[in-house]
């Protein structure tokens, strides 16, 4: 718990082979912090302060949204019941979740903040049946001008980069 309320804590480790990547992952994940929506998973605070026994670059406290992600409901892996993991999503499930991730979407994108891994297992489920867009290890805060699209500097997973990426094109916020 921090302040009373139940959080995930995310310790994010020095890469011995990619020290850079895992710096840019770090602040990366910051990207979310300060920021305030239902669908987005929210950063309670974060510091670079580590034991000098730990390889860490720093920890990340965030909202505790549970261990139920949307690969979980999708291909019944994980964490998920076997009754949850047997039944089919519903109409008004698939809605409901689409919704709510497309609302997360809106939000980031109106915050100039980009994802660029997007994929079921970022998007965890909580006990109230919401869906919340969360890991930004691959995030990216754009520049001031959402109209200026920008050179992209991580990847995220191959098999769900947006077409434009895939073409070589810049992120921008669409």
């Amino acid at each position: 718990t921090y302040h009373g309320a139940t959080v995930a804590v995310k310790q994010v480790k020095k890469c011995s082979k990619n020290r850079l990547a895992s710096r840019q992952s770090f602040w990366a994940e910051l990207n979310a912090a300060r920021l305030d929506h239902k669908n987005v998973v929210r950063v309670v605070a974060a510091s670079t302060c580590a034991p000098g026994n730990q390889d860490s670059l720093g920890t990340i406290i965030m909202e505790y949204v549970g261990n139920s992600t949307l690969d979980h409901v999708i291909y019944g892996s994980g964490c998920i019941t076997t009754k949850r993991k047997a039944d089919q999503l519903s109409i008004a499930q698939c809605l409901g979740y689409s919704c709510d991730i497309m609302a997360g979407l809106v939000f980031l994108h109106s915050h100039l903040i980009v994802h660029l891994d997007l994929k079921p297992a970022n998007i965890f489920i909580t006990e109230q049946n919401v869906c919340k867009i969360g890991d930004f290890g691959c995030s990216q805060k754009l520049g001031n001008s959402a109209s200026e699209p920008q050179l992209c500097q991580q990847g995220g997973t191959y098999t769900h980069r947006a077409p434009e990426l895939l073409k070589g094109e810049r992120v921008n916020p669409k």
